[in-house]
C-alpha cells in the first residue's frame, strides 16, 4: 500500500483534536485546581482528625502524581503518597462526597468553574491552523 507523503487538508471534512494541551494550553489551570482541591481536601481531613497536614505542592506532587494521568487515578495516585486509602466510589459522586470519585469530581468543578470564569488560551499553532490551505 503506497503512503502518502503529503495530505492536503482539502480532502479532510473534519478534524478532532483533543483540546486540553492539544489545542489549548491548560496545565497552569489544571494544576491549581488539583491544589485547591488536595489542599481543601487535606486540611478537612486534618481538622477531623486533629492532625497537621502539608499542602499539595504544584512543583513537585503535581508532577509525581497527577500530571499526565486520568482524573481519578492521579488522585488515587495522590492520596496514597500520603498513607490516604479512600474507596473508590462512582464517577456519579458528589464533589462533596469522600471517595476518589468525589475528588476528582471536585477537581473536575475547580477547573471548570476556572475556564468559565477566565477561559484557556489557544497554542499559536492552533490558531495558525488554517484548514481551507
Amino acid at each position: 500500500m503506497k503512503q502518502e507523503k503529503n495530505l492536503s487538508l482539502k480532502k479532510i471534512d473534519a478534524i478532532i483534536f483533543d483540546m486540553d494541551g492539544v489545542v489549548t494550553s491548560s496545565a497552569r489551570e489544571h494544576a491549581s485546581a488539583w491544589k485547591r482541591m488536595f489542599d481543601e481536601y487535606l486540611e478537612e481531613r486534618a481538622r477531623r482528625r486533629g492532625e497537621h497536614h502539608k499542602p499539595f505542592d504544584i512543583d513537585s506532587d503535581y508532577r509525581l502524581y497527577v500530571d499526565g494521568k486520568p482524573r481519578y487515578d492521579g488522585t488515587r495516585s495522590f492520596l496514597e503518597s500520603r498513607g490516604i486509602s479512600l474507596p473508590y466510589g462512582s464517577p456519579r459522586d458528589s464533589p462533596k462526597k469522600e471517595t476518589i470519585c468525589g475528588l476528582g469530581n471536585r477537581k473536575n468543578r475547580y477547573f471548570r468553574e476556572y475556564i468559565k470564569k477566565y477561559g484557556v488560551k489557544p497554542f499559536p499553532s492552533s490558531v495558525a491552523l488554517n484548514p481551507t490551505g
